[in-house]
Parts: structure tokens; C-alpha cells; sequence
């Protein structure tokens, strides 16, 4: 693709000049941040409440995460927003959010506020009422004739065309409503999945006088050329390349479309003014009102219009990623960004839709995917903040192996709490405990409190016995889906925004995985890293996941252990040998704390310390070693075979050593406490 730029003078003379444009552009479509107080990539402040009492969180913990740099926050008030909606998303969350961006009352207060703000809701209300009308109407239509299947392929054009219409807002809620198989029906998600983002641009030279008057100065003064046109149009904004003047980067400029905001607070104001009338059938189809959807919605969308919060995120993964050399995120220019532009580093990858131009490339596709898929698990279950729009446009294959993620605006957040959940539910489908994995739907917010969960049981032990008949290799997520939305669709389970978002996620880098190689199989990849996780993870909420997993009905589970050993040094193995890491000399490596070895000093510590002090673990062991009336000798022979190339013996020695004052206080507090309240 040719581009054409302008060359930036000071006595503002443009001239015109051809530029090769690199094998990608940027994304198209800016995203929205998060104002959680769970400020990602430090410490998270997670708010506990008391699952009886009212909606206000009963105290506020702080928990750093391993590997994440603390930042200093402080508080001075917490203003709780009377909106039951907002508290009960708040509760499901498990986070605080103290500085809202979205309230109904600031957005109603924001919206009468503005000149003319009556006539302008009744002509957009009767616009939108009478558009959705006509619809509905044709609908009812198809029904009472008896055509209502046979039309769905035109229906569901019909809608994606009519959200298209109705502007921005309904892109947005299009684009929503197409990972929400609990709204709507899954052929009507499929034709919503190709809703697309792109508009036509609006003028370059009013992108212009915004990005100015966001710099306060000329563009000149800034940079040397920037592209006439736009590498990108969405539906909130547009995206331009330009050169820094002072240092000669390439940049990627995204700039806001001008007056989009009133336009989005209208919307928003009249959404939730229609779904109070939705609220008793909304209650019986997903256990929740509608306006707790448009609750959800609506924070996303308004966090999306601020590219600060972006700036943010996309400072927040760099923390995330600073020590891991197989994942490229952009830099963010602060000083030349605002609440309307934002100006990042230019990424000069290659489209991951292209498995040709990677071949071309001499990129490793196994060890890029592995990079892709380790990335995605890191950013879901270690990180807590992941990508929630990794379409092919925000993603690319660096020429050294490297994987990149641009466009940082839907970025999701998941608690602590939401995250030894989810752990928990992998553990309750490994043990086949569905009648634990029904209860982990009720804690996720899948489920409203006190729903009767025994219907659903039976549902999901068929769905995952099915899924898992042909073995793990033949695991695929979109299936699993497809089944899953078979079962929301029928039951009053609402998916909660932030799932949704992981849900597409994890489906769309599947997707792009197929497409570079369409026999992968993400769960081989996956599996791995997750049982790495659960046998070096220090975190004792992990630490308890293992012990869960290994212990079933009682008995040990020896080969199961065997199975994750095996695992863990595949992903270890794979990691360690993935192309991006080959450029890298020793020195570098060690710097980059990549793993060479599966390191168990810790887990091995933990399980010593656990052996003397828990007599529950130490009976449990014991017998796991004395089953079936004979020693299970052989069975520890084969696990230290698997590890004895991975460990260090003599300083695993003296680490224990070195522990022995610590263990042996903890052994002598827990039988004092035996011989006390025993």
C-alpha cells in the first residue's frame, strides 16, 4: 500500500511526498480503559464484601502481586454510587472503583445540562424507538406467519445494518452483543462477529486542528511529516502515521472524532431509559435487570473515549511484559498525548492473518504461536489485565519472533478474587466436580445468588464429556462455546462483560492460531503453562489448587503428577527455545529472567514445610504412600526420575537447610495449638 505524506515545515509550505507504508497498520479501533481500582500491574486493592449484607463493600485489602512493581496510591474518599446496578457489579468484581467515569446520574446530569438537550432526546429517542420498531415488528411478523426460521440469515443482516445506521453507540453495542450468547441467539452473533468498525474518515485537516489544539502547539513544531490520509477510521476515531521531528521515530497518532462525546452520553442516557422498561423480562431470562447490561456497556464505552486511561494501559502492560523479551508493547509519548489524541510507538509487524509473509519472513510459526498463547495465559490468570480486543489488526509477528499487541482501549480487568476463581473452576473440570464448577458460575456472577443450580449440573458434565472425549489434543474452544451458548441461551445465566471480553479473547487468538496453522491445538499450549503455574507458583491460593488437584476422593493421584511434571517442562522446554529468545546472548537471558530449567526449590520447600506442619497433608501422604496395602516406592523412583535433570540437589539441600529455624517454630506453634485447642 502507497501512502502519502505531508512534509511539516515551519512556514507551514506543505509539500507532498510518496512513503512505502511498512506490511501493517495499526489497529483500527481505539478501546477503552478501566478505572478499577485494581490498578493492574502493582498492587491490587480488592474489596471483599460479606455475601449477606448490602451492597457496600466491608473492607478494602491491599495484595501485591508477584513480579509487579507497587505503585503508591492514596486514598481520601471513596464515594459510593447509590446505584444498586453499579454496587452489584462491583460486589461480582470483586474490586473498588472509587473514581467512576460512569454513573446514570452523571450521565443524565451531563446530558440535560447541554443547550437544547430536550428536543434533542425526543428526536433521537423517536429515531432509535422508531428504527428498533419497524424491526421488531418485522419479527413479530416472520413469526405469526410461521417464516421465523427460514428469514434468520436476512434478519440478522438486517439488524447488523441497522446498528450500523444508528451510529457509534449501537457499533459499539453491535460489537458487544456478538460475544453475548446470553442476549442473543448464536446466528444472530455470527453475522454481529463481522459487524466492522470502519466509517468513513472524517476530514484529515479537522484530525488536525484536534491534535494541535490537544498539544497546544503547531504540528510543525512536532513533527516532520505526517500521512495525509488516514491508515485507519473507526467509529471513535482514526489513526495517522507520523515522524517525530525532534528524534525521527515513527509514530502512530490516534486521534478522537470531534463532538463524539455528547453523541455517546445521549445514547447512553436514552439506553437506559429503555431498559427500565425491560427490567421483568430481563430479571427472568438472565437473572439481573437491564439496566445493570447497559450499566456494564456504558462504563466500557466512556472509559473508551478517554485516551489517557489508554495511555495507561498500554504503560501498564509495559510493566507487565518489562522482563519477558518474547512480547513487544509499544511505547506511549505522555507528553504529546491527551484525552483526544494519543501518539505511541509505530509497530513494524507483520499481519498474523498472513501465514505467507511469516514463512517469507523465516519466522518459526511453532515457536510464535507458543510465544502468542504463553502471552494470552500470562495477561488472563497471572497478570489479572489482558487484551480484550486481540483481533488480527491488533496483533503482529515481529521479523525476531517476537509477538506485538497494539491498540490498548479495551483492556478488562479481573480480580484476585475472579482469578483463584477461575483457578478453581480448572480444577473443580480436571477433578470432574460439576457440581463445584455450577457453584464457581454463582461466584463469577454467571449466576444471581441463590439460584437453584442442580438443572445446570447435568448440562455442563455433558458438555465437557463431550469436549473432552476425543482426548486434549482434539480440545477445541470454539466448539466448547458453541455448546456453552446452546446452554446460557436456555437458563437465566447472564455473562458478565468482563467474561465476555475473555471469552472472545481466547476465541479470537484460537481463530488466528488456525489460520497461521490449522492443526494447532491451543490446548497443547495451554495445558502446559498452566501446569507450570500450579507446580512453581509460590502464591499459597495456588499452592491449595495443587494440593486439590493431586488429592481425589482421598487417594493420591501419582500419575496425574507425573502428567503435570511432563507438562511443565514442555512449556519450559518450548519457552526457553522459542526464536526470540535464540538473538539473546546468556548474559541477556539472565537479565531477562528466562527460565532454562523447571525450578520446584520453592514448591519442594512448601511441600516439606507442609509434610511437618499439617498433619491432614501428612496423614494424606502417608497413605498415598502405603495404598493398596504395599510401599509406592517405584511411583516416588519415577517422579524423581522427571526431576532430576531439572534440579539442583545440593542447593535445594541447602535451602531447605537454611529453612529448618523457620519450620521448626511453625512445627512447635502448630502442635502447641494442638495440645491447646485440640
Amino acid at each position: 500500500m502507497e501512502l502519502t505524506f505531508i512534509n511539516l515545515t515551519p512556514n507551514l509550505s506543505f509539500s507532498f511526498s510518496n512513503f512505502i507504508s511498512p506490511p501493517l497498520s495499526l489497529s483500527r479501533k481505539p478501546h477503552h480503559g478501566t478505572t478499577s481500582l485494581q490498578f493492574n500491574s502493582n498492587s491490587t486493592i480488592t474489596v471483599f464484601a460479606s455475601a449477606t449484607s448490602s451492597a457496600r463493600p466491608s473492607s478494602i485489602s491491599v495484595t501485591p502481586q508477584p513480579e509487579m512493581k507497587t505503585r503508591t496510591l492514596q486514598l481520601t474518599k471513596i464515594s459510593y454510587p447509590s446505584n444498586s446496578a453499579l454496587e452489584q457489579l462491583d460486589i461480582e468484581r470483586g474490586v473498588c472503583v472509587p473514581f467512576r467515569k460512569y454513573t446514570p446520574e452523571s450521565v443524565r446530569s451531563k446530558v440535560l445540562e447541554s443547550r437544547g438537550a430536550v428536543l434533542s432526546l425526543i428526536g433521537r429517542g423517536i429515531e432509535i424507538v422508531w428504527n428498533l420498531g419497524l424491526y421488531w415488528s418485522g419479527l413479530m411478523y416472520d413469526y405469526i406467519v410461521g417464516r421465523d426460521l427460514e428469514v434468520v440469515p436476512y434478519r440478522a443482516r438486517q439488524l447488523r445494518n441497522l446498528l450500523c445506521n444508528l451510529g457509534p453507540s449501537f457499533i459499539k453495542a453491535g460489537q458487544v452483543l456478538a460475544s453475548r450468547p446470553d442476549i442473543i441467539r448464536e446466528d444472530y452473533m455470527n453475522e454481529l462477529c463481522i459487524l466492522q468498525d470502519d466509517v468513513p474518515p472524517f476530514p484529515s485537516q479537522v484530525a488536525f486542528q484536534i491534535i494541535e489544539e490537544e498539544l497546544g502547539q503547531p504540528l510543525e513544531a512536532v513533527f516532520s511529516k505526517i500521512s495525509s490520509k488516514t491508515i485507519a477510521a473507526a467509529s471513535l476515531g482514526q489513526v495517522y502515521r507520523a515522524t517525530l521531528r525532534a528524534t525521527g521515530e515513527d509514530v502512530a497518532i490516534k486521534v478522537q472524532r470531534p463532538e463524539i462525546e455528547p453523541i455517546i452520553y445521549r445514547d447512553l442516557f436514552l439506553f437506559r431509559t429503555l431498559a427500565s422498561f425491560l427490567n421483568e423480562i430481563s430479571l427472568q431470562k438472565l437473572g439481573c435487570n437491564a439496566e445493570l447490561i447497559v450499566d456494564e456497556f456504558g462504563e466500557k464505552l466512556l472509559e473508551e473515549l478517554d485516551y489517557t486511561l489508554e495511555a495507561r494501559n498500554i504503560e501498564d502492560f509495559l510493566e507487565n511484559f518489562k522482563d519477558d523479551p518474547t512480547v513487544k508493547i509499544p511505547r506511549v509519548y505522555r507528553q504529546l498525548s491527551g484525552s483526544r489524541v494519543l501518539v505511541m510507538e509505530w509497530i513494524d509487524g507483520i499481519r498474523c492473518t498472513d501465514p505467507q509473509a511469516i514463512k517469507d519472513a523465516r519466522i518459526d510459526l511453532n515457536g510464535f504461536l507458543t510465544v502468542g498463547v504463553s502471552a494470552a495465559l500470562r495477561q488472563l490468570l497471572e497478570f489479572g489485565l489482558f487484551h480484550g480486543d486481540p483481533h488480527p489488526g491488533n496483533i503482529f509477528a515481529m521479523r525476531d519472533g517476537r509477538i506485538a499487541y497494539v491498540d490498548f482501549g479495551n483492556v478488562a480487568v479481573l480480580s484476585q478474587q475472579n482469578k483463584q476463581i477461575l483457578i478453581d473452576a480448572v480444577v473443580h473440570a480436571v477433578n470432574e466436580d460439576y457440581v463445584e464448577m455450577a457453584n464457581d458460575f454463582t461466584r463469577l456472577g454467571f449466576l444471581a445468588k441463590g439460584t437453584d443450580v442442580s438443572p445446570i449440573i447435568p448440562a455442563l458434565e455433558a458438555i465437557w464429556q463431550n469436549s473432552l472425549g476425543k482426548g486434549l489434543s482434539e480440545f477445541n474452544f470454539r466448539s466448547v462455546t458453541g455448546k456453552f451458548n446452546h446452554l446460557v441461551y436456555q437458563y437465566p445465566i447472564r455473562i458478565p462483560e468482563r467474561f465476555s471480553l475473555v471469552i472472545r479473547s481466547l476465541l479470537t487468538q484460537e481463530g488466528i492460531c488456525l489460520t497461521l496453522k490449522p492443526d494447532f491445538k491451543f490446548l497443547e499450549v495451554a495445558y502446559p503453562y498452566v501446569a507450570k503455574r500450579l507446580l512453581t507458583d509460590p502464591n499459597p491460593a495456588l499452592r491449595e489448587r495443587l494440593i486439590q488437584v493431586l488429592f481425589k476422593d482421598g487417594s493420591f493421584q501419582w500419575k496425574r503428577l507425573e502428567k503435570l511434571i511432563v507438562l511443565a517442562k514442555e512449556n519450559v522446554a518450548k519457552m526457553s527455545s522459542t526464536p526470540a529468545l535464540q538473538l539473546k546472548n546468556t548474559q541477556s537471558l539472565r537479565e531477562w529472567h528466562v527460565e532454562q530449567k523447571l525450578d520446584l526449590t520453592d514448591t519442594i520447600k512448601d511441600g516439606a514445610r507442609l509434610f511437618l506442619i499439617d498433619e491432614g497433608i501428612r496423614r494424606q501422604l502417608i497413605l498415598a504412600l502405603t495404598e493398596d496395602s504395599k510401599l509406592h516406592i517405584q511411583e516416588l523412583v519415577d517422579v524423581y526420575r522427571l526431576v532430576e535433570d531439572q534440579i539442583d540437589v545440593p542447593s535445594v539441600t541447602m535451602e531447605l537447610m537454611r529453612d529448618i529455624p523457620a519450620v521448626a517454630r511453625d512445627v512447635m506453634l502448630a502442635w502447641s495449638n494442638s495440645i491447646l485447642y485440640g
